[in-house]
């Protein structure tokens, strides 16, 4: 039993997108036994290219089933069989990122007519799907609408079935999909890892954090560790059974939530910001130095960025200056950034001179008394002394909105 499936989207950035219609041809091998077709309010706008490629403008969508409306029927249409789709890790993609707003997992196997279709018709000049139902003559109407794409990719796949005559392929794309191989392990713990900055943890079977680290690209660094040859991550590739991670913006926030869970990571700062016969220097921090640095970076190359920056400051040459502006001295304020996910903000706060606590909020909340805050800050125990370094940084930088904290 099998779903043909075609979806389309809103054109959002990637892992951000919506689905605006869907459809599903329940195939048994001989014709179709049940089919759904809708479009869905995607409740965001509609990209004006989309609009112009589908012709599905957002005035059709508005009286549409929202997606936890149609989940139900998608779950019962898809249920015990294998969803087949022309790049169908597009639609697989989309189905688990709805279902994953939702709080639910769906996994289903699938087969793509993509690689089928070379193999088994190699003499094709395209395998775009319009180009080659035409170079075979299977009827493309509604092009780009999930309905047409959808039967068009029905028929695309009868015909591969019937060229496949000892069914061998589809057999062996089945157990591949299926198997227990390493490829099919990185990518069921990949997939669906954003292209965002975060925690990522590394778990075993039982669910021990093997590693950790705050990266900025969760996906990008999760396939360089699987992918990479050196011993030092073999461990590590072998044993992870789990992948989690947590969205936190910005570096202070990815400690602060890594304390709060109970996992730190020690930073070693082993350069360091002087001044000295009137400019600045980055260099290695040695135990014998009297003079206490003003900053410290990671590496020698942060160092002589910060300085860089730092000279082309007018207001700096004033040393006393710069110290009066990283120092976190007896301040009661607010500090505001980017949050986790779009249309979420961050805070920390401030209390006569150290951070007590941070939280996130969402921007139509209007965060203007100690009342709200207090409601959704985390209380911190103690602040770590390697983030008082990143939190100067941070004043240098002007990472953050500050605001006098409310009373």
């Amino acid at each position: 039993m099998y779903s043909i499936i075609d979806i389309e989207s809103n054109g959002a950035g990637f892992r951000k997108e919506s689905i605006i219609e869907i459809a599903i041809y329940k195939y048994d091998g001989h014709g179709i036994v049940d089919q759904f077709i809708s479009l869905v309010n995607p409740e965001s706008e509609i990209t004006p290219f989309v609009q112009k490629l589908t012709k599905i403008s957002p005035k059709m969508v508005r009286t549409a089933p929202r997606f936890h409306e149609v989940a139900k029927r998608v779950v019962e249409i898809t249920e015990n069989t294998t969803l087949v789709g022309h790049n169908i890790e597009f639609d697989y993609r989309m189905l688990r990122q709805e279902f994953k707003r939702l709080g639910y997992e769906f996994k289903i196997n699938t087969i793509d007519t993509i690689p089928l279709a070379k193999k088994l018709i190699p003499e094709a000049e395209s395998y775009s799907l319009g180009k080659l139902v035409k170079s075979l003559g299977i009827p493309l109407i509604d092009q780009h609408r999930a309905s047409g794409d959808a039967r068009a990719t029905l028929e695309l796949f009868k015909l591969l079935m019937v060229k496949d005559k000892d069914s061998e392929i589809i057999q062996q794309h089945h157990e591949e999909i299926n198997a227990k191989t390493y490829l099919n392990k990185v990518k069921h713990l990949t997939q669906d890892l954003p292209f965002e900055r975060g925690i990522i943890y590394f778990q075993n079977a039982e669910g021990k954090i093997i590693f950790f680290d705050f990266v900025d690209d969760l996906s990008k660094f999760a396939k360089m560790i699987f992918n990479s040859k050196s011993k030092r991550w073999k461990t590590v590739q072998e044993d992870v059974e789990q992948i989690h991670y947590d969205l936190t913006g910005n570096d202070i926030l990815a400690k602060l939530i890594m304390r709060t869970k109970g996992v730190q990571k020690r930073d070693h700062f082993p350069y360091g910001l002087f001044h000295k016969n009137g400019t600045y220097i980055a260099e290695k921090i040695s135990d014998q130095k009297d003079e206490k640095s003003l900053l410290k970076f990671k590496s020698f190359t942060q160092g002589l960025k910060a300085v860089s920056f730092i000279r082309m400051q007018k207001q700096f040459e004033d040393v006393e200056v710069l110290k009066k502006t990283i120092s976190l001295g007896d301040r009661n304020e607010l500090w505001l950034s980017e949050g986790r996910t779009l249309g979420e903000k961050s805070f920390i706060i401030f209390e006569k001179g150290k951070l007590t606590s941070f939280g996130f909020y969402e921007l139509y909340n209007q965060i203007n008394s100690w009342k709200k805050l207090s409601k959704l800050k985390i209380d911190l125990s103690s602040c770590p002394t390697e983030l008082e370094n990143e939190l100067k940084l941070s004043l240098l930088r002007s990472d953050f909105e500050i605001q006098v904290l409310p009373k």
